[in-house]
């Protein structure tokens, strides 16, 4: 008769030579001292090289901050959630009776966990090759069937989550001038962020555009002035 732990190895696509592995990689901690946070550590590693790896054969046109940008929306709580659904894993995980009745088998948090677990668990039972292999089938459709930009958020999401990570004020926009007859207007705005000093042009046809331009330039220089150790007044 075939067990919850089989049908998973056939989901992941790897027989484990140490099934202690397995079964560590499914414990809560909630469960007992022999659980899974350390093959998580380890598995965290393992899937962000391996999700690098994909996206550097997939989009070989883009750049690190792009590439950087998809990998952080795959390697996210939320899609690893989902894909620990897929590989059903609230049926096989190993939790406290506590946990349990707490709803903790659907607890996206565990579930992203377990699933670092078992990629950490994989790489050590077969290496690199297999780990990467259960990274492909979870996410390879879903990397081969997009374009990087359709990952990359507006200038002015980004330009304010930067500021925001690093407890400054979000920025201000103001228009600066406007060129041409009302059904043809191009705008000139500027985007500042006082507290340090720092502003940028920008122009297109719609306020909006204008101001996406003018975030995008500014965000550009703030990130090379971080990259190149320039100063930020916090």
């Amino acid at each position: 008769m075939d067990t919850p732990l089989a049908a998973l190895q056939r989901r992941l696509g790897h027989m484990f030579a140490d099934p202690q592995l397995l079964q560590r990689a499914l414990t809560h901690r909630s469960f007992g001292v022999d659980h899974n946070e350390r093959l998580e550590f380890l598995g965290d590693a393992v899937l962000n090289l391996a999700v690098s790896s994909l996206l550097f054969e997939r989009f070989s046109g883009s750049d690190e901050g792009d590439l950087t940008r998809v990998r952080a929306h795959l390697v996210r709580e939320e899609s690893l959630h989902r894909a620990a659904l897929t590989l059903a894993l609230p049926a096989v995980l190993r939790l406290s009776e506590g946990e349990a009745r707490g709803g903790g088998a659907q607890r996206p948090s565990i579930l992203a966990d377990a699933l670092e677990a078992l990629i950490g668990a994989i790489y050590l039972d077969g290496g690199f090759d297999p780990a990467v292999g259960l990274v492909r089938r979870l996410f390879g459709e879903l990397i081969t069937g997009s374009e990087a930009d359709s990952w990359r958020k507006d200038a002015k999401t980004e330009l304010q989550e930067w500021l925001q990570a690093r407890r400054l004020p979000v920025p201000t926009y103001r228009i600066v001038a406007t060129r041409g007859q009302a059904h043809a207007q191009t705008f000139e705005v500027e985007c500042a962020v006082p507290v340090l000093s720092v502003a940028e042009p920008g122009e297109g046809r719609s306020r909006r555009t204008a101001e996406q331009e003018a975030a995008r330039r500014l965000l550009a220089r703030l990130v090379a002035s971080d990259q190149h150790g320039g100063a930020l007044r916090s």
